[in-house]
């Protein structure tokens, strides 16, 4: 194999890491980068063409619209992915969380269902029960032997205290959804699911974290070795693509969660004057017998009316923040394999200029093997990056889809509550009309 830029880096149009060994002058710096998706150039962001203006927020309709949530599900078809998801043979479930309490400490565990027809396991069925840091064991371990991969986030460990309450029905069922989304898309992964350590976590009885599994420990430990000090000559256009659209997918992102918490605190004030109206109501009806039908149905409105609300923004607690931060930690999961693919770029590019400058000296030199493994590493980078962000890409369509679907229904269910209540008020004061004439008259 001869030696020069990797075929993933001569792929996206840069030059061969021989001939960008002197610096670009300034009219070889691109102006802008170009993403090839689908067959068609499109600037990189999250717009179908347009440049994305980082500089200031967009509003909450027009994100929406930058996500690329195109309706026509062609485009996961074409996924690589989505064929081989339709003969699965791994099978993981996370339910059951229980409460331990011992005199050391108090924490939850979960059960870890299950089922395959994989001949690495010895058995069809399988159930383990594993706490949270069982879970952020696997993840380290993932990344320590697949470092070329984009590992799954884990929901965020710590607290605060006095703020969350670790241990409420509600944070434990967010958590316990979140640690079930993480194990399925390890699960789903075409490499990540035939890992020994995702072996040893759903099958062993009692995990024994310290256990060996060197050999894939080494794979990921030559990935941390950086030439030291030397910089990047420059990022293929495609992956400094990914990076810009990384940046602006995460400026959005927490656009949206800083209004919904607003929204949040608005809603929970509203909700709580909202009963305090609709208490008067109810006391005002041993005051005047006459009115005390109208009265008692402004009431009932007023607490479907709360009662709604009070779903609506369960809702955007339980199923819509969490899937904001999921995809939050996801972008800095990207980005770290993105700094490691770029680490081993510069370790090829010194190698290779060492390596070249020894041969200027003296051209009887051959060329080192490290420089070729260097190159093969970088190459394994690029493909792997490549396949995952657009296994990566695949999955926050669906997501995004379905959060956004569901939202719509929850906003629709809520007003739809909301008006029928009023209107059987309406309904009501007009039987009330009606008898009250037909009284008078008799």
């Amino acid at each position: 194999m001869s030696v020069g830029a990797p075929r993933g880096l001569a792929s996206s149009g840069q030059k061969p890491i021989a001939e960008i060994l002197h610096p670009l002058s300034a009219a070889e710096e691109p102006h802008s980068v170009t993403v090839n998706i689908g067959g068609d150039k499109q600037e990189a962001g999250l717009t179908n063409g347009t440049p994305v203006e980082t500089s200031s927020p967009a509003s909450t309709s027009s994100l929406f619209n930058r996500l690329q949530l195109d309706d026509d599900l062609e485009a996961d078809v074409r996924d690589p992915y989505v064929d081989a998801a339709e003969t699965r043979d791994l099978f993981v479930t996370v339910d059951d969380p229980k409460k331990h309490v011992s005199t050391m400490e108090t924490y939850i565990t979960y059960r870890v269902s299950t089922k395959t027809t994989r001949v690495e396991f010895d058995l069809p069925e399988y159930c383990v029960r594993r706490r949270y840091q069982d879970f952020d064991w696997l993840r380290i371990k993932l990344e320590d032997s697949q470092p070329t991969h984009l590992i799954p986030p884990l929901p965020e460990k710590f607290v605060m205290k006095g703020v969350v309450d670790r241990f409420s029905e509600e944070f434990v069922e967010t958590r316990m959804k979140a640690l079930d989304k993480f194990l399925k898309r390890v699960a789903d992964h075409p490499v990540l699911s035939f890992n020994p350590h995702l072996n040893a976590f759903l099958t062993a009885k009692d995990l024994n974290k310290r256990q060996g599994l060197a050999l894939l420990t080494k794979v990921g430990e030559s990935v941390k070795h950086v030439a030291g000090g030397y910089k990047l000559r420059a990022r293929p256009p495609e992956f400094c693509a990914m990076g810009e659209y990384l940046d602006t997918f995460s400026q959005k992102l927490g656009t949206i969660d800083r209004i919904a918490q607003r929204i949040l605190k608005e809603q929970s004030e509203y909700l709580t004057e909202l009963r305090e109206y609709g208490t008067v109501y109810s006391s005002w009806v041993g005051s005047e017998d006459e009115l005390r039908r109208p009265l008692e149905g402004v009431a009932g409105c007023v607490t479907t009316c709360c009662s709604a609300l009070d779903d609506l923004s369960e809702n955007m607690t339980q199923d819509f923040l969490p899937v904001l931060r999921e995809y939050v930690l996801y972008i800095e999961s990207m980005k770290n394999v993105l700094r490691k693919r770029d680490q081993s770029q510069a370790e090829y590019e010194g190698r290779l200029e060492a390596a070249i400058l020894r041969k200027q000296e003296d051209s009887r030199t051959p060329m080192p093997a490290e420089v070729e493994k260097c190159q093969d590493k970088v190459e394994c980078f690029n493909a792997d990056l490549k396949a995952d962000w657009e296994r990566w890409q695949s999955n926050k369509r669906q997501d995004f889809k379905q959060l956004l679907t569901g939202m719509a229904d929850k906003n629709i269910n809520h007003y739809e509550k909301c008006q029928a209540a009023w209107e059987s008020l309406i309904t009501l004061l007009q039987d009330k009309q009606t008898e009250d004439k037909t009284s008078e008259t008799n």
